[in-house]
């Protein structure tokens, strides 16, 4: 069955990867994001294998412009059956570092932005009678390392929010968390702090293409609607 799925964060990696594997599926993919002429990329890459997929620029810190971008997608198509509030921010450093300002973005963007992405979605679906809600959190919901002290607090709280989110609503609205481990992206690339950032490259040396999650994504949302995937951790084989 074709469904409505807004993606956040699609203008790379795992959203971009997310926006390809379900056009390809027959869905109708609505993509938010920043990078409008990034977003103009992959829709043109997905209507010339045949899917549909609309663009909106997106800033996941607004609330209106979250609200917006639900609202037209709900107008356009007629409803929204799936949101993948899957934007997020990565600039690692200790604590002592006190890169404050890169903190606050994390907050913003990886807490807030999750926020406001159930905010617009939710009456939607509590009108429609169901809908689904995915987050993408990270292994940094479930671990904490050196440099990673805000970063796996805020993936930490979007396992919370999703989790407290599933427990609240009806079994009709469905709800999924995925915590990628190591995943090829440009998110280590908007690190500041050189400690840091020469961490990563090591940390980062096992890493699982972007469509393995798209793949998960896939799978949730594919199953019938009396089965809810409720989280889903995938690494590489080699991360520990």
């Amino acid at each position: 069955m074709s469904k409505v799925v807004l993606i956040t964060g699609a203008s790379s990696g795992i959203g971009e990867a997310t926006a390809l594997r379900l056009a390809a599926e027959g869905h109708r993919v609505v993509l938010g994001a920043r990078r409008e002429d990034r977003l103009a990329a992959t829709a043109k890459a997905i209507e010339a294998a045949g899917g549909q997929a609309d663009v909106r620029r997106l800033d996941v810190t607004d609330r209106a412009d979250v609200v917006a971008f639900a609202d037209a997608a709900a107008e356009r198509h007629g409803r929204i059956d799936v949101i993948v509030n899957n934007a997020g921010v990565m600039p690692l450093s200790r604590l002592d570092a006190l890169l404050v300002e890169e903190w606050d973005r994390m907050i913003d963007v990886n807490v807030r932005g999750l926020l406001y992405g159930i905010a617009a979605a939710l009456p939607h679906f509590q009108r429609q009678g169901e809908g689904h809600f995915v987050t993408v959190a990270s292994i940094g919901a479930h671990q904490v390392v050196p440099t990673g002290a805000v970063y796996c607090a805020t993936k930490y709280a979007a396992w919370a929010i999703t989790e407290g989110l599933r427990q609240e609503l009806d079994p009709s609205i469905r709800v999924t968390t995925v915590s990628p481990g190591v995943v090829e992206s440009e998110l280590a690339e908007s690190i500041s702090d050189a400690g840091a950032r020469e961490a990563m490259r090591t940390y980062r040396a096992e890493s699982i293409p972007a469509d393995t999650i798209a793949g998960a994504i896939s799978y949730a949302i594919g199953q019938p609607a009396g089965v809810d995937v409720n989280e889903l951790v995938i690494r590489p084989a080699r991360q520990r």
